[in-house]
């Protein structure tokens, strides 16, 4: 993925939690309304991820494109 499409699958991503979040699911569907949004945030997590590597290979004179994809269990072990 180059950064355009990096971006535009980080806005789908955001849209999609929105509505998630925006929506009026009855109380039976919150347990899967909560592992919903825990997904996409995983993703979003890993597309920023993605883009923040693509940024650094550029600063340090390598091709972007040698970025991957890291695992959500890599991703989300980050401290802040």
């Amino acid at each position: 993925m180059d950064d355009y499409q990096v971006h535009h699958k980080i806005a789908e991503l955001v849209k999609m939690e929105q509505d998630l979040r925006e929506s009026t699911a009855d109380q039976a569907k919150l347990p899967e309304r909560a592992a919903q949004l825990k997904q996409l945030e995983i993703q979003l997590d890993q597309c920023w991820d993605l883009l923040r590597q693509r940024q650094a290979k550029i600063r340090a004179g390598e091709s972007p494109d040698d970025a991957q994809v890291r695992p959500a269990s890599e991703v989300e072990g980050y401290k802040q």
